[in-house]
């Protein structure tokens, strides 16, 4: 791949603002250049600055009216759920049983699989969500088809298979035994080929026996930069049923915890109802959470609480949760995320939303280092953000002030169509 130039605003996150403060957490360049080389980034700052350092045979695109950001990063998202979005009326445990499990019994059907993982990948690429971490199905072959058509791509995608025995459809259960060879085997096969990343994924404590989760557990110690993937404290009716389930625990994490599931590559989703002690052994063992506000107010789970999560340092990433989530635009996801925090009398700066959706999210999977900001070195999975998306929104961004109102506006306002273009590791993979 040759070398080549981006010329438009440019943002993104350096750190978290709840450590460093708003200001120093972000580089802004309003007339920027990204520098991009064999798909990573290799210069970005000031157009004036770096256009004389190009060789004259470097073509230089140029945008108007639009702003350059790294990709965003969905901590959190079922693949098989795609064709049940918006599936009207239940509360977690319900909605589970009446629309997901006979939803994610059709994948047991490779070609539907791979049909799916089309649709599905190109509305992450559509939205600007350049790596997701994904719940496959229980079938191994949701996976492969997860992975074959992300690796085509050339995507950072981080997926597994989902490990479930008991309070499930028998249609769709594995064993102890068979949750842990089919995922051995999946892990030998697609974990670390290209940017592709394998996940032990048991759905949550009341769909796994102990002997899957002392299971689960062998594998993250057999394979020990492998990711874990599950959910906790979503909902209140479900943390009453973990404590039936697990009457020797001392709550819903400490199940996990026992099974040593906790570590710097695991990723709990929701966390709605943790307490301190809970999110400070979080913190204390590396582990994150995925917030997912959409899902949470459309399943009327409840409003997470980042504040006590930022008192405890505590990773957090931004997940849609599709498909109890309402949306794969991770823009769309910030503008719940800020309602969510004003619910409880928080605010949500615009540089932390951004922090979230990209730095957040790739510290949360330990993936700083390769996305989530255009430091050179990094991948190079960018966004091209239209000011002009929308007659409102360029209406609305012509009387903005600075940087922080553009950055608001375009999260509030923003959607599907305000990604004009997705780079993942250099290539354009989609164009609006």
């Amino acid at each position: 791949m040759t070398c080549k130039a981006y010329r438009a605003a440019i943002l993104h996150s350096i750190a978290d603002p709840a450590e460093v403060g708003i200001e120093a957490s972000y580089e802004y360049f309003a007339d920027g250049l990204l520098v991009v080389d064999n798909g990573q980034i290799k210069a970005v700052g000031p157009a004036s600055e770096l256009l004389g350092t190009l060789a004259a045979d470097v073509a230089v695109t140029e945008y108007k009216d639009a702003l350059i950001t790294p990709g965003f990063i969905d901590t959190h998202i079922h693949f098989p759920q795609t064709g049940m979005i918006g599936a009207y009326g239940e509360q977690l445990l319900d909605w589970l049983n009446t629309y997901t499990f006979p939803c994610e019994n059709q994948f047991a059907d490779k070609a539907h699989a791979d049909e799916v993982a089309d649709v599905f990948l190109k509305e992450l690429l559509r939205n600007g969500t350049t790596t997701a971490l994904v719940f496959g199905s229980v079938h191994p072959q949701s996976v492969d088809a997860l992975f074959e058509a992300a690796q085509h791509l050339d995507l950072r995608l981080i997926a597994g298979k989902v490990m479930m025995d008991r309070n499930a459809p028998d249609y769709l259960t594995d064993t102890a035994e068979t949750g842990y060879s089919e995922s051995k085997a999946l892990i030998e096969r697609w974990h670390g080929k290209g940017r592709l990343h394998y996940a032990v994924t048991p759905r949550f404590a009341p769909t796994s026996t102990p002997e899957q989760l002392t299971l689960a557990g062998k594998l993250l110690g057999e394979y020990p930069d492998v990711y874990l993937h599950t959910h906790i404290s979503e909902n209140l009716q479900e943390i009453e049923w973990v404590k039936s389930l697990f009457p020797e625990r001392k709550g819903y994490l400490d199940v996990y915890d026992h099974y040593q599931l906790l570590g710097e590559r695991s990723v709990f989703a929701h966390g709605v109802h943790l307490c301190d002690e809970e999110c400070a052994r979080l913190a204390e063992t590396g582990s994150a959470v995925a917030f997912c506000p959409t899902s949470n107010l459309f399943l009327g789970s409840g409003l997470f609480n980042l504040p006590m999560a930022e008192k405890h340092k505590l990773n957090v990433g931004l997940g849609t949760d599709v498909g109890a989530g309402t949306s794969f635009s991770l823009l769309n996801t910030l503008n719940e995320a800020y309602k969510v925090m004003q619910l409880q009398g928080a605010r949500l700066d615009p540089f932390k939303s951004l922090y979230l959706a990209t730095l957040g999210g790739a510290r949360a999977l330990r993936l700083e280092d390769k996305i989530g900001n255009l430091q050179p070195g990094s991948d190079a999975d960018f966004l091209v953000l239209d000011y002009n998306a929308t007659p409102l929104m360029s209406y609305r961004l012509k009387q903005s002030k600075n940087i922080a109102e553009t950055l608001f506006v375009l999260m509030t306002l923003g959607d599907d169509r305000t990604v004009q273009q997705t780079y993942a590791a250099g290539n354009l993979v989609h164009q609006r």
